[in-house]
């Protein structure tokens, strides 16, 4: 008999500008992300796993972005609606110092530990909201395994809906796995209060480990492999790539010491260029996208190339 490889696409945290360089990514993958045994997905990336795992396709999402006549019109009033490019002013309270006591013990790193030490957020997540109401009106979406990453105040990450998480609607969850620190106050599900997963990963893909996969895709809009160069205030936005990538290499050794075939993509030099220093500044994205769309399709293919499969 032969072996049906079991694989998981995951989607990494990337803000407004991620989603839309993601969009063009899994338009360009090798085999629909909706075959996916597992989809996991943090901050913008559970919108993104959220619309797959809801049944709706690549081309449509890409769609919705570029105003072609295949955009999914749920996906079009969505990206339609931005958390805008700076954050309200905040709240004078620090609900994550947890975070930074779990930094200062190693549980989780220094970039956590910082984010611990922001003030509450007073950014509306409605439209995150909306989106999980629109996508699941009895709850969840139909695939079996979507998981949306979110980290609570003391740094523990739930992977809502994976067995044994607490119950969520997918709002719910896609809102507690975008509540950046200091841009959105922590989201409540159960009694307990969440954060952006991105906090503490900008993947987690090591929750995959014991799931029986043969294949983990990351798309991680806010890591390069090997660094990226930058001038000006891109620097300042290389310091939490750099960071973010730390973690996405520590993962991927994880997964690959499992056994797992582990393919990676990543913004190139131009995609990062596109971006800017910025990733919530939705006057970019259409910059964002154009560029990703040239550069998508040998991204992907390079990525599965250098583990030896042929995109």
């Amino acid at each position: 008999m032969t072996h049906r490889s079991a694989r998981a696409v995951v989607v990494g945290c990337g803000g407004t500008l991620g989603f839309a360089w993601t969009a063009a990514i899994l338009d360009a993958l090798p085999t629909d992300p909706r075959t996916a045994d597992v989809l996991v997905g943090t901050s913008a990336g559970a919108e993104a796993v959220a619309m797959l795992g809801a049944g709706i396709s690549s081309a449509a999402i890409l769609g919705a972005l570029t105003g072609s006549s295949d955009a999914n019109p749920l996906v079009a009033a969505h990206v339609g609606r931005s958390p805008g490019r700076f954050p309200p002013v905040p709240s004078p309270r620090w609900p994550a110092v947890g975070l930074t006591r779990a930094a200062r013990r190693g549980e989780v790193d220094r970039l956590a530990g910082l984010a611990g030490l922001l003030p509450q957020g007073r950014g509306d997540a409605t439209w995150l909201r909306d989106l999980g109401a629109a996508l699941a009106p009895d709850g969840w979406v139909p695939h079996p395994a979507t998981w949306c990453i979110a980290t609570d105040l003391a740094g523990h990450r739930v992977a809502f809906g994976s067995p044994g998480a607490p119950e969520a609607r997918l709002g719910e969850a896609i809102a507690a796995s975008w509540a950046i620190p200091g841009w959105f106050p922590p989201v409540v599900v159960g009694g307990q209060r969440f954060l952006d997963g991105g906090t503490v990963s900008t993947t987690s893909a090591d929750l995959l480990l014991g799931r029986g996969l043969d294949e983990v895709v990351i798309i991680a809009p806010m890591s390069s492999e090997g660094g990226a160069p930058a001038s000006g205030l891109s620097r300042v936005e290389r310091l939490l790539r750099t960071a973010m990538t730390r973690r996405v290499d520590s993962e991927a050794r994880m997964l690959r010491a499992a056994g797992i075939r582990v393919v990676r993509i990543e913004p190139g030099p131009e995609d990062l260029d596109a971006m800017g220093a910025n990733f919530m500044d939705a006057r970019r994205r259409e910059h964002v996208l154009s560029t990703a769309l040239s550069t998508a399709a040998v991204t992907v293919a390079q990525a599965f190339e250098r583990q030896g499969v042929k995109a």
